[in-house]
């Protein structure tokens, strides 16, 4: 898309742009059923966790549901072991792929058996003791939400993308009040941090003001990932092609408002287009201590484990099936 193009697209539209208000808090989705208390406990990435309560309620060992998936918002704090046998598992609701692994990490490292795996939409090999083990399940893909009244084209090169996540007065306007709203999802978010290294800048030069045009706050309130209703006129914000889908096929609370998905580079925003060239794998994280042990490598571990053989449910949320779903060889040093 030619940059002039776009800045004239503002112009053009500046009079008629409206500003949109995020509604009503998500509701809370904690692991339901018996046993209300799982081996398997995880947090983390919100955009797993709806395939993740999929997959908590068709995988059973042993007749018995083993997997127990904290959605990365709801209630302030969660309790992830029953209370009568490990007291000291309620803690802050970690939200995003960055705080479920920290709070993984923490658990591990204090021995208290609270947390067992992590969500997370984004691979981190930064060290980490004990070691971690990211196992790809799935392949989402992410493109950009824009609302349908928007001047921002329905149509980009990925070059366009940059410019504008770089602040490029050609495409976003001058300071300080921009013709464009640049969104980022919530410190944390997995897929910010994807998406920031598809668009080749770094969390701390945007948290630095490197790029004064980005936010990611809508007034106050944090930006939460995947959520559509903080979009108006002139605004975008990276977006899951996989919750998109399963948001508009209301397998999951429909979040997005007025929010469509852009098309990149031509190809069209589908996670299921294998040419779509903003992919990503998807994890979930596990101590490498136990990538052996059981319920860890009957659930987790390998092309036949509990996850890999459930593609239907997988697909089901929007995702595209892993040909390394199982693989353990991305581990922290």
């Amino acid at each position: 898309m030619n940059k002039k193009k776009i800045a004239f697209a503002f112009a053009f539209a500046a009079a008629a742009l409206a500003v949109g208000t995020a509604g009503a808090s998500i509701a809370i989705a904690d692991p339901a059923g018996s046993p209300q208390y799982r081996q398997l406990s995880g947090v983390g990435s919100d955009t797993t966790q709806d395939v993740m309560n999929g997959l908590a309620a068709a995988i059973t060992v042993n007749g018995q549901k083993v997997l127990g998936s904290y959605d990365a918002t709801g209630s302030a704090n969660v309790t992830t072991k029953d209370p009568a046998v490990n007291a000291n598992c309620t803690m802050a609701r970690p939200n995003g792929s960055g705080a479920g692994r920290a709070a993984l990490l923490t658990s591990l490292q204090a021995g208290n058996g609270c947390l067992d795996f992590a969500r997370s939409s984004s691979l981190n090999l930064a060290a980490a003791a004990p070691g971690l083990t990211y196992v790809p399940f799935a392949v989402d893909g992410v493109s950009y939400a824009i609302t349908p009244g928007s001047a921002i084209p329905r149509k980009l090169a990925l070059a366009d993308l940059k410019a504008i996540y770089h602040c490029d007065p050609n495409y976003v306007g001058s300071g300080p009040n921009y013709d464009m709203t640049v969104y980022l999802p919530q410190a944390g978010s997995g897929t910010r941090s994807f998406w920031e290294s598809t668009m080749g800048i770094t969390d701390a030069d945007v948290v630095a003001g490197v790029y004064p045009c980005i936010k990611d706050k809508k007034g106050s309130a944090p930006v939460q990932e995947h959520d559509g209703r903080v979009l108006d006129d002139k605004s975008i914000v990276p977006f899951s092609i996989a919750q998109y889908q399963s948001q508009s096929s209301q397998t999951i609370a429909d979040l997005r408002g007025r929010a469509i998905l852009g098309t990149v580079d031509g190809l069209a925003p589908t996670v299921l287009n294998s040419g779509f060239g903003v992919k990503r794998d998807v994890y979930n994280v596990i101590p490498t201590s136990k990538v052996g042990t059981a319920p860890w490598s009957t659930v987790f571990v390998g092309g036949n484990s509990e996850i890999c053989k459930q593609a239907s449910v997988i697909n089901t949320y929007g995702f595209a099936t892993n040909p390394n779903c199982g693989d353990t060889t991305k581990q922290t040093p």
